[in-house]
């Protein structure tokens, strides 16, 4: 597999962000990150993807878009689009029919900040999702940065800390997103998720001077979405984003909190028989299956089986499980940064089926 790392759902000056694409371009070559995919609101701008070369490294910067009904009140439903090649916001009034457009023009749909809080003190309205009878989706934002910045801040005085201090703001996703995806993986849906930091580089003005809070620099070494590749990249831009476009929708990646420590490394697979299955991918077994995971250092895990934690860990870094039922399996990695527990890693399902068994004559 060839991991890259892919941050997404950021926000320019085309929309309510603050940076240009050069701005957002030179900010990610002063990461790890090798793949931004901006996503303005309702605006897609066309003739700008490709390959940029900042400080002898190259970033491959995709358009996506944000949609969501600006003439609704509270403005809930947003979806993250990728891949589409065209604009698609007039369809924003019905999900369903957006959905339906993105899947038949071979696009990625993703449910923005499912689940959210409002920020009373600035006027901020909850906009999580509300129409859960869509079919079709992609998946969802596992976790989203600024979402997570509502949830954790609810005095005055937490917003100025959390602005100032924004490595204090990010633990974990929302319990009610992960059982949200638990219960659709424990129905048999396939869905993956990514993780969003929700970029905008915040411009906030007190007396004379101007403060960025949340920069893109930041923002790129927080939550990011390391994609595993079946081959490399090449430099060729069709090539390329059709590799990095399928490895979300097929959920061939996993979210991981880079702040704390680099997630990358991180490995996860089942071997069942002469089949191997990496993240995203289905096997189907006879008997049983060896789970495997190896983490880049040692960290507390989780093993999730169609919602139900079947495996747990204070401390492990290499693991082999017996396994034998089917269903979805998952990952979840957590660490200590700045004396608080953090999610750290948390995979994109693998999905095992039952292989049936030939009669056997004899008996």
């Amino acid at each position: 597999m060839n991991e890259i790392i892919c941050n997404l759902h950021i926000h320019s000056r085309y929309s309510d962000g603050t940076g240009s694409y050069a701005d957002i371009l030179d900010a990610a070559a002063a990461t790890d990150v090798d793949v931004v995919i901006v996503t303005d609101h309702n605006i897609r701008v066309d003739g700008v993807e490709g390959y940029y070369e900042r400080s002898g490294k190259k970033i491959l910067l995709l358009v996506g878009e944000e949609i969501h009904d600006q003439a609704r009140f509270p403005q809930k439903n947003h979806m993250l689009v990728f891949g589409v090649g065209k604009e698609l916001a007039p369809l924003a009034p019905d999900p369903q029919k957006l959905i339906d457009k993105v899947n038949k023009l071979g696009g990625a749909a993703f449910i923005a900040h499912p689940d959210e809080f409002a920020l009373p003190l600035f006027g901020e309205d909850d906009i999580s999702w509300e129409n859960w009878d869509v079919r079709g989706f992609t998946g969802f934002e596992i976790w989203n940065g600024m979402s997570e910045f509502k949830t954790v801040s609810h005095t005055t005085w937490q917003v100025v800390k959390h602005g100032f201090f924004p490595e204090l703001v990010a633990h974990h996703p929302l319990e009610k997103s992960l059982q949200r995806w638990d219960k659709f993986l424990a129905e048999g849906r396939q869905l993956s998720v990514v993780g969003g930091t929700d970029s905008h580089a915040l411009h906030i003005k007190i007396g004379p001077f101007i403060k960025v809070i949340y920069p893109y620099k930041f923002h790129f070494s927080t939550i990011n979405n390391h994609l595993l590749l079946s081959e490399g990249l090449n430099g060729e831009l069709e090539h390329d984003r059709k590799l990095v476009l399928d490895a979300l929708k097929n959920g061939s990646s996993f979210v991981g909190y880079d702040l704390p420590a680099s997630t990358r490394g991180f490995s996860f697979r089942i071997d069942c028989d002469e089949e191997q299955a990496w993240s995203g991918q289905t096997a189907s077994m006879q008997r049983s299956g060896i789970l495997h995971v190896k983490t880049p250092a040692a960290t507390e895990m989780n093993i999730i089986h169609n919602g139900q934690v079947i495996f747990h860990s204070d401390k492990l870094d290499n693991l082999s499980l017996p396994v034998n039922k089917p269903g979805a399996y998952r990952v979840e990695c957590y660490t200590y940064f700045l004396g608080e527990r953090r999610g750290w890693i948390f995979s994109n399902p693998i999905y095992l089926r039952k292989h049936a068994i030939a009669n056997d004559s004899h008996k």
